[in-house]
């Protein structure tokens, strides 16, 4: 773009065309469910800017994808999914889309993600929604999609824009950037902003950068933030690329859990096995780790059903212009307006039965967070690790979520059988620069996508 060979415009007309042939036609990806009508104009705003010698930002005329629960001022819903959240858009872009829109990036669209974060039914399929139906998958139709960001990953990895921007509470951003063979990062709680993102629990909710090179992780990481609200104690250098080295994994010390979920060992699975010696062979020391991944099932649906009833309606009472005012309103309006696949909506009716009780909820947050921390701390510490390492199906990425720490996931391919690879990294707060430039150096080490 900088030396004149390709423009904005000529950016959102290939993705915009890309979208017709495989979203809205030929495989019907579904991963997009909303276009931005003004794209193509602002895209040909920011190519008179850059002939003009003004950049705005890193960003500058490149198309990027939101999840559709992230707010936008403009002409487009923000309804997590649910039918029941169309109305009157927005007033106020998120806190990240105000970043996004300084670095110069083109909102090209809202991407499809499971309805309300993936809290509405046990029984529906993850990657679903009411509003945008079922996210399939580019490498294979009939492969699963994973969490709710499904929509972001499977749009990159169809090519239909460079750049998107998912949220995770629990696995929602690592655990489809995998299934979709993506690049996938849940930032520290509390780097980037909670502010405009229809909400299932602040404990744990986090906006996240994904992409399909951790290069290009880095560079979105660093136009989306940090957050202007509390918990961020010093501000960390937002130049995330520039401090990607190729080398970063020499003389590094990374843990991985010696068995797995389920009693084997990490080791002799032939996916974790590869790919240790592809660190191995960049200069990394791997240490199995003896531990005990702690089951927090109770707790974590304890504090996503207490968060979502409060946060959901808070949400949806500063929206002007929506039905819902609450997830009762929520909860009737799907009762009223089944549609055509019947699902359920147990989750959020047990969530609109419970009597917030304040010390039972503090008591599951505490244990929720505190148990998580201190697994993966005392582990980092006594092994001196530089990070965590794990199968992206691992246990690691919900204690990592949990625990409100940064995880970044990296694809490795497909194997003989057309299942995704890949390696999720586990690190301490504020560790992103760090995670990121041994990412880099592990994708550099594969030398193949």
């Amino acid at each position: 773009m900088a030396s004149g060979t390709v423009t904005s415009v000529q950016l959102v007309e290939r993705g915009l065309a890309r979208i017709d042939a495989l979203d809205r036609q030929g495989p019907g990806l579904n991963a997009v469910v909303e276009i931005n009508p003004d794209a193509l104009a602002i895209a040909a705003t920011l190519d008179q800017e850059r002939a003009a010698g003004v950049v705005r930002g890193p960003l500058h005329g490149l198309p990027v994808l939101l999840k559709d629960n992230v707010d936008t001022a403009d002409s487009m819903q923000t309804s997590s999914g649910s039918l029941a959240l169309v109305g009157q858009p927005a007033l106020e872009d998120a806190a990240v889309v105000q970043h996004l829109r300084q670095a110069g990036a083109v909102v090209l669209g809202k991407a499809n993600g499971a309805e309300l974060a993936g809290f509405r039914d046990w029984a529906i399929p993850l990657g679903w929604s009411g509003r945008g139906g079922q996210v399939r998958n580019p490498w294979g139709l009939d492969l699963p999609v994973c969490g709710s960001s499904a929509g972001p990953a499977a749009a990159l990895a169809a090519g239909f824009a460079p750049l998107s921007v998912g949220t995770e509470t629990n696995g929602s951003i690592i655990c489809p950037a995998y299934a979709n063979l993506v690049v996938g990062l849940r930032p520290t709680l509390g780097l980037l902003s909670q502010a405009g993102l229809v909400p299932l629990s602040s404990w744990q909710d986090t906006p996240g950068p994904m992409a399909r090179s951790v290069s290009d992780v880095a560079l979105l990481l660093g136009a989306m933030g940090p957050t202007d609200g509390p918990g961020v104690t010093a501000s960390p250098s937002t130049d995330y690329l520039g401090q990607l080295d190729g080398d970063a994994l020499q003389g590094k010390r990374l843990g991985y859990p010696l068995h797995r979920w389920d009693g084997s060992l990490t080791i002799e699975h032939p996916h974790f096995s590869r790919l240790a010696a592809v660190l191995e062979g960049a200069g990394a020391t791997l240490v199995p780790i003896p531990m005990v991944i702690p089951n927090l099932f109770s707790e974590q649906l304890a504090v996503l059903s207490y968060d979502i009833k409060r946060e959901l309606g808070r949400y949806l009472r500063a929206r002007p212009g929506i039905e819902a005012r609450s997830l009762a309103d929520v909860i009737a309006h799907n009762r009223e307006n089944p549609g055509p696949e019947g699902y359920g909506q147990q989750l959020l009716e047990d969530a609109q039965a419970l009597e917030f009780d304040e010390p039972a909820y503090r008591r599951a947050a505490d244990k929720l967070r505190g148990d998580s921390r201190m697994l993966l701390d005392n582990a980092t510490a006594q092994h001196v690790l530089d990070a965590l390492l794990d199968l992206p199906d691992g246990g690691l990425r919900g204690v990592g979520a949990q625990a409100g720490y940064p995880g970044l996931n990296v694809p490795a391919g497909l194997d003989e059988a057309g299942q995704p690879v890949g390696l999720y990294f586990s690190g301490l707060p504020f560790s992103e620069a760090s995670l990121l430039s041994m990412g880099f150096a592990f994708e550099q080490a594969l030398g193949t996508r």
